[in-house]
């Protein structure tokens, strides 16, 4: 339920954030969820959920190399391999926030 919830809401925001209507011909102020504060949003919803991830994935890499000792080498490589994956969305958000500025 704690999932739906989030989710719920993470797309609540979004929608808000990407319904904006067209600009008026007059110049208005720019509006709240445009350019810089929803770049800002998405980069620190992206770094809490990187930091989550890592933080899960470097525990079960260490109760793994406690169960097995032997493993630990091919646990190593393969934990390294998804904090590189995992880390790779922070830098997509990046490049999408410099875009959207």
């Amino acid at each position: 339920m704690k999932k739906f919830l989030t989710t719920a809401f993470l797309f609540t925001l979004a929608a808000v954030a990407f319904a904006q209507g067209a600009p008026a011909a007059a110049p208005v102020a720019k509006s709240l969820f445009e350019g810089q504060f929803t770049a800002h949003i998405a980069l620190a919803i992206a770094a809490a959920g990187c930091g989550l991830a890592q933080g899960k994935a470097v525990v079960a890499a260490c109760e793994g190399v406690a169960r097995n000792p032997q493993a630990a080498g091919n646990i190593r490589t393969t934990m390294i391999i998804g904090l590189a994956l995992i880390e790779a969305l922070v830098i997509y958000v990046l490049v999408a926030a410099f875009a959207i500025k």
